[in-house]
């Protein structure tokens, strides 16, 4: 018995252990225990508390709880809750007080909590999975244990580069490591390594991990190898690398400490566990249909399958001739043994323990010993990652593609097969088929995951083998929607259904169905499961487990054919590869016999190849002979043959770019070393500006060529992770100028490049490659140190315009105009000439090909797609299939006019890539290969339009995304797989080609009394009064009021994923409004607003017409509207009535805003602040019937006065939470989660910046642009005009706020522009733009110290506008509390909500 009256628990629930620690009101240790749950969250947690209950019986306690699996048990039992950077900061302040930085690594979470200069908190994003599950992750795929790995990783002599963002990039590159036959030792230290530089680049952002720094976590417990990594890697020595006994309680110590200084009322441990006992589960999970209605269902689904058995024949007793085929896949190995009437003689299908060339030596071994002498295999296959290895190893006969091996088996067993699915361990492939020849392949990309490993490392996470997994998830009644996103986001919500009660049965079936949703969503893309016909095969190991297979009939609505052999289906296409193409004609195998299989030795070495600058490490293995088998080469001059000869004008195009010009001697530059990074715009206008500053007498110093060592030298100052890796590379050019000790660094910001094409629409730059100049300038702290200027303006690329704007530049300030121009014009000549020749070389090119009956791949990427180091070898790789490499800019020229486009053509570098697939498609032996960077979000956009140019003229599309991960296994696969269909469809006269779509429907003037124009919800505030707007003009206009989950389902189903948020939250409400059955179909139209920049919103008209055709819906118009006006509309042109009301509206809605998130965390009433919220929107929709702007300030000043009078409880202001970020999600709280509920229900105000703003932001960009861009003098003065009229509209509210008690009026826009002065350049117009960096700034400024960022998971212009400053303005107000907070479809809203409380924790 304990004599402590009271005790105090802390309790740490992360995503795979619960730790618990129990103190008295001596912070003394009385309990501790650290635990994996198991996916049993509740069931641990209980029994801990019965295992504390009884050592400590007849006392109460007070109870903590933290960590992401906690958020929801406090709230439903009435806990305390801690946010676990805080619990982990009280730890350190009582047992390590000295300490400068926490370091903490979690399951799911990593932490980086700077303690001095205040405390700087910092978590992961969302996408960034180097963390223990991570670990785990890897440790299960090599299928050995964690402290299994960490032994290994110690005895690491080589470390790869592996990317450590989440399991599937990972996996991508391991695969290939496994495969070549590297050290498991070595991977496992690469895995290591990984997650070092994920959390460093991650989180540390450019700011140094110096100091004494305390690494806490499981994982930094337990794994040497990882301590190691962080130790070498941050340089510490002993005295600052400390790593305190049981590190993996502090967080739980933490929440201990809570516990004792909480006025909660102690509890015993009855009331509590009897609370968990009884707790139901949690309402918030979504439900899906059980996979069998009933038991009938479920016999005729295992009776059907039965059918497609296949034949068998004992091998021992054969005679005769055999062929053998070989899977060397990337977690398993299969192998099959046919005779001459194909049946089966012998099968394996096991896992490659990370080592297939020894197994398949034993399987070999094996027919060996157990076949009959005289039967003779007459010929060997070998199909997958692995099958080169094995070809050489094993001297087979045949290497081919897994994708053609799979379609041989596939129509051998389904004559008829319209549509093939193989869901393989690592991989998703899908081929459509007609007339037993493929027609389309869909692989899956880096990021889409979900594949069979996914379903089985998660059965083995949980001690459960696959059979009893899957016969869970076959019993479940109420599977749980765990959403269609890549594995960390999946995995994210997984661990939350855990949390909150959810069955592991119902967890397992819900991972059958967004594993095939996912396939379907991101691989096939389907949308009319007609498209896939009427024989659908589904195969691969993956479809052994039957609950997948189920899932994959109820998505489909049809039954599927799994074949008898589906897990076998690559080695059984291969056997079948080898008896139609295998030696004839008396030739024999060269296929090794018994004795050479035992005499047979296998030694590996690694080194890296000298023949060019990419220094490939290179795996050799020695088969005993004197032939080596070389792999990890990107060419074939690592493997020791001479250079290829096809034609690559990546190649040539990079070489003259920036080997044709040659830089001033130093002695003969007047004016100094310019140093200029080889980053993204400069592989488009490099020949402009080098001959521009040659001619001005400037020394053009270039940085160095990219590499992995450059690339990392820069890895700490990026400020987001989700950013694509040209971008990323960036700032190791900048650290390498820095190092050459250059005068001037220049990097200009460019919006547009030059228009190429009559039909372009415009000629935008994406706001990635726009803006980074300018956030490489404010994130890479050694550019200030070296005190090397850095010059990053806002240029236009106008012959004309352009010397007068550098004369505003310092560097070119006191050169003569007329030195300018001429200079100028010379660099225009330059760049023309460079362009020139890349189009004389591809026209050499196409009459080459011709000419000599050869194949070609247009690698259509971005200008910077051609560095080396980015596209890691992919032009070689291609070369070495026996193709030519041209870029898209080679041949654009040759289809200047492509037939209608569904998507607003505004960027140049993909204008080039729609002409060039046109031409590709139009020619008979060239291909299209897509180039697509991860992260390219624009890309989402513009790859479905490139894919459906080239499918409607029956040619193949495909597309290989590219990352830091170097290793080019997958992109092998497709390059083979084109190069197979290429032939094929050379060959098939009958290829089918569609039709492209008929030109959208106008809305014409006689819809204006006929239709209702749908809206989708943006502001529920705001746009409550759009009705009536619209109305006065005689539109009839219905506003869609919320956002189901199901609606953003729905849009996943039609908008590519790697689409923004908002865009398929917008969609997906328009179609699920449609779809609802409440509207005539021909009398709607649907409005959407467009932007006019360079941002993704701009083509959300082109994202909705294209879901519209999928639904059979093409007949619907879609009208836009801007700040510029509507476009393309005929018949729907909103006059002076709509936009006075409009502009009414707006500021009748901001006010009510500003007002309800004012009073409404202080009301004394429940409810009246709505109420009376309520009431005003009946009086302003009146006063926007009338129009009458006299009355509209009379209601204002009416209005501000019965908020200002509310009654509220007398209590201190609350901290104020400033809301901001992409417009949807700051305004719609269906869209960020209830965020503004959140901020108040933890005790906060929030504050959210004036949506008029966003509007006057959009009329500011045309008067920046005429004066310091190359804008028009007319639309900058009717811009002007109208931000006179909107803020002269505003001045009721100013002065009705001014006058109050307690509001504060919103600033001159003016003001809120010159708040940017020496930050941020107003250049920035894509998106929200400068205008978000000026709300964050505004919102300090007025002591609004925390600020939530909400972005979409890779917004572009966020990333160079939000996180892209932060630092910045950190470094300006060392007091802000800025959060950067992801949202997407697939995120898990506990992760949102857990980050929100971080900043809430210290909020002031």
């Amino acid at each position: 018995m304990n004599d402590n009256k009271n005790l105090f628990i802390g309790i740490d629930i992360g995503s795979t252990t619960v730790k618990t620690v129990v103190l008295d009101e001596q912070e003394n240790v009385l309990f501790s225990t650290y635990q994996r749950h198991l996916s049993e969250v509740r069931q641990k947690i209980i029994s801990i508390l019965k295992e504390v209950r009884e050592k400590f019986p007849e006392t109460e306690f007070k109870i903590s709880l933290t960590g992401s699996g906690a958020l929801s048990l406090c709230t439903r039992l009435n806990l305390n809750f801690v946010q676990e950077v805080i619990a982990s900061s009280l730890s350190i302040k009582k047992l390590i007080p000295n300490a400068d930085v926490i370091v903490e690594l979690g399951g799911e979470d990593a932490k980086l909590t700077f303690l001095t200069s205040g405390t700087d908190l910092r978590m992961n994003e969302t996408c960034a999975g180097g963390t223990g599950a991570f670990i785990d992750q890897m440790a299960s795929f090599l299928n050995v244990e964690v402290d299994e790995l960490d032994a290994l990783a110690l005895q690491y002599k080589n470390i790869y580069p592996i990317a450590s963002r989440c399991g599937v990039f990972a996996k991508t590159d391991i695969v290939p490591l496994i495969n070549e036959g590297c050290a498991k030792s070595d991977i496992a230290m690469s895995i290591m390594q990984a997650v070092v530089n994920q959390f460093i680049g991650g989180l540390a952002r450019g700011r140094e991990i110096k100091g004494k720094v305390v690494f806490l976590g499981g994982p930094l417990a337990f794994i040497k190898s990882l301590r190691k990594c962080f130790v070498d890697t941050l340089k510490l020595d002993d005295k600052n690398a400390v790593f305190p006994e049981n590190a993996e309680l502090f967080v739980a110590f933490g929440a201990a400490v809570h516990a004792l200084g909480s006025s909660e009322k102690p509890r015993t441990l009855e009331e509590i566990i009897r609370d968990l006992e009884n707790l139901g589960e949690e309402n918030d999970i979504q439900k899906l249909p059980p996979l069998f209605a009933n038991d009938a269902e479920k016999q005729e689904f295992y009776e059907r399958h039965k059918k497609t058995a296949v034949a068998t024949f004992p091998l021992e007793e054969y005679e005769g001739d055999a062929w053998l085929g070989i899977d060397s896949g990337s977690t398993t190995i299969k192998a099959v043994l046919i005779d001459d009437k194909n049946r089966l003689l012998y099968s394996y299908y096991g896992p490659n323990k990370g080592d297939p060339f020894s197994i398949a030596v034993k399987i070999l071994e094996e027919i060996y010993t157990r076949k009959k002498e005289t039967l003779n295999i007459k010929a060997a296959a070998a199909t997958g990652y692995g099958s080169a290895l094995l070809k050489a190893g094993l001297k087979l006969d045949i290497d081919e593609v897994e994708t053609v091996a799979h379609c041989q088996a596939s129509t051998y067993f389904a004559p008829n097969a319209s549509f093939v699915l193989d869901i393989g361990g690592q991989d998703i492939k899908c081929m459509k088929i007609r007339n037993g020849i493929i027609e389309r392949i869909g692989l899956n990309e880096a990021c889409s995951a979900g594949c069979g490993s996914f379903i089985e490392n998660f059965a083995k996470s949980l001690n459960m083998d696959i059979e009893k997994f899957v016969k869970e998830a076959i019993d479940a009644k109420h599977p749980a929607d765990l959403g269609t996103r890549c594995t960390v986001f999946m995995n994210s919500k997984v661990k939350q259904a855990q949390k909150e009660g959810v069955s592991v049965g119902d967890i397992a079936a819900g991972l059958s169905y967004s594993v095939i949703k996912n396939a379907c969503y991101k691989v096939i893309k389907i949308n009319d499961v007609s498209e896939l016909g009427d024989c659908i095969v589904a195969q691969g190991g993956s479809f052994l487990n039957d609950a997948l297979l189920r899932a994959l009939e109820i998505q489909v609505g049809k039954p599927v054919i799994r074949p008898g052999l589906s897990g076998l289906m690559g080695a059984f296409g291969a056997a079948l590869l080898a008896k139609k193409r295998g030696p004839e004609n008396g030739e024999k195998t060269e296929l090794l016999n018994l004795e050479e299989l035992k005499a047979l030795t296998v030694k590996t070495t690694n080194t890296r190849c000298k023949q060019c600058t990419n220094n490939c490490m290179l795996t050799v293995t020695n088969f005993g002979g004197k032939k080596n088998y070389v792999s990890g080469n990107r060419c074939e001059r690592g493997a020791g043959h001479t250079k290829n000869t096809n034609i690559n004008l990546y190649e040539y195009k990079y070489k003259r770019l920036f080997d044709f010009y040659e830089p001033l001697p130093k002695e003969k530059a007047k004016r100094g070393v310019v140093g200029i990074p080889r980053a993204l715009n400069m592989y488009e206008d490099y020949p402009l500006w080098f001959t521009l500053l040659t001619r001005l007498g400037f020394r053009v110093e270039l940085s160095s060529p990219s590499s992995k060592k450059l690339f990392f030298s820069g890895y700490a100052s990026i400020p987001s992770q989700t950013v694509c890796y040209p971008a990323k590379m960036a700032h190791g050019h900048i650290m390498d100028l820095i190092a050459k000790n250059v005068d001037y660094i220049f990097y200009p910001c460019i919006p547009r490049e030059q228009k190429e094409f009559a039909s372009q629409a415009d000629s935008y730059n994406c706001p990635v490659v726009t803006g980074y100049p300018e956030l490489l300038a404010k994130n890479i702290t050694e550019i200030k140190e070296s005190g090397i200027p850095f010059f990053a303006p806002f240029l236009p690329l106008d012959r004309k315009i352009l010397p007068k704007r550098l004369k505003t530049v310092p560097l070119f300030a006191d050169i003569p105009l007329k030195e300018l121009n001429s200079a100028v014009k010379r660099g225009f000549v330059a760049l023309k000439n460079f362009q020139k020749d890349i189009r004389k070389k591809g026209i050499e090119a196409v009459e080459t090909l011709k000419k000599e009956g050869k194949f070609g791949v247009v690698l259509a990427g971005h200008p910077y797609h051609i560095d080396p180091a980015v596209n890691h070898g992919i032009p070689e790789l291609i070369n070495s299939c026996g193709l030519a490499v041209l870029t898209e800019d080679s041949v654009a020229h040759l289809r200047p006019n492509p037939e209608a486009l569904r998507v607003r053509d505004q960027w140049t570098y993909h204008s080039r890539l729609y002409r060039a697939g046109t031409f590709a498609a139009d020619t008979d032996n060239l291909a299209i290969l897509q180039l697509v960077s991860f992260g390219c979000g624009i890309d989402a956009i513009t790859s479905d339009q490139l894919e459906e140019i080239v499918i409607s003229k029956g040619r193949l599309y495909s597309q290989i995304k590219i990352d830091e991960g170097a290793n080019l296994g997958p992109a092998k696969i497709r390059i083979r797989s084109l190069l197979a269909a290429l032939k094929d469809m050379h060959l098939n006269e009958n290829a089918v080609k569609t039709h492209p779509a008929n030109r959208p429907p106008v809305f014409t003037p006689e819809m204006k009394k006929t239709h209702t124009i749908l809206i989708p919800q943006l502001s529920p505030t705001h746009f409550q009064f759009m009705e009536t707007v619209f109305a006065s003009e005689g539109y009839k206009v219905e506003q869609l009021p919320k956002v189901s989950k199901s609606a953003v389902e729905l849009g996943l189903k039609h908008v590519n994923n790697d689409a923004c948020f908002p865009a398929i939250v917008v969609i997906g409400q328009l179609l699920q409004a449609i779809q609802k059955g409440n509207y005539d179909t021909n009398k709607i139209a649907l409005l959407v607003s467009q932007t006019s920049g360079g941002c993704r919103a701009s083509n959300y008209a082109g994202l909705l017409r294209r879901a519209l055709n999928q639904c059979g819906l093409s007949h619907v118009p879609v009208l836009t509207v801007n700040v510029s006006g509507s476009r393309q509309n005929l018949g729907f042109s909103p006059g002076r009535k709509a936009m006075m009301r409009a502009i009414m509206a707006g500021c009748y809605g901001d006010a009510l805003m500003r007002m309800r998130n004012r009073v409404a965390p202080y009301e004394k009433v429940k409810g009246s602040t709505q109420a009376l919220a309520d009431k005003w929107v009946e009086i302003i929709k009146k006063n926007l019937v009338d129009g009458n702007i006299f009355k509209f300030n009379v209601n204002m000043l009416k209005m501000i006065k019965e908020f200002d009078t509310l009654p509220l409880k007398d209590i201190p202001r609350k901290p104020r939470i400033g809301l901001v970020g992409e417009i949807l999600l700051k305004y719609h709280p269906d869209a960020n989660n209830q965020a503004v509920k959140v901020v108040e229900q933890e005790g906060g105000e929030a504050v959210v910046p004036d949506f008029m703003d966003f509007m006057l932001y959009g009329f500011y960009d045309h008067i920046f642009n005429y004066h310091h861009l190359s804008g028009s003098w007319k639309t900058s003065a009717l811009s002007a005009v109208s931000i006179a009229f909107l803020e002269m509209c505003r001045w009721s509210m100013r002065f009705g706020f001014k006058r109050s008690k307690r509001f504060d009026p919103p600033i001159f826009f003016r003001s809120l522009r010159k708040k940017t002065k020496g930050l941020i350049s107003l250049g920035h117009q894509t998106g929200e733009g400068w205008l978000l960096t000026a709300e964050i700034i505004e919102l300090l400024d007025s002591g609004v110290n925390n600020v939530l960022c909400m972005q979409p998971f890779g917004c572009l212009p966020n990333h160079i506008t939000g996180k892209g400053f932060i630092k910045e303005i950190k470094n300006r107000f060392p007091q802000a509390n800025i959060i950067a907070v992801d949202y997407d479809p697939g995120a898990s809203e506990t992760n949102q909500i857990n980050r929100i409380k971080l900043m809430m924790s210290v909020a002031k």
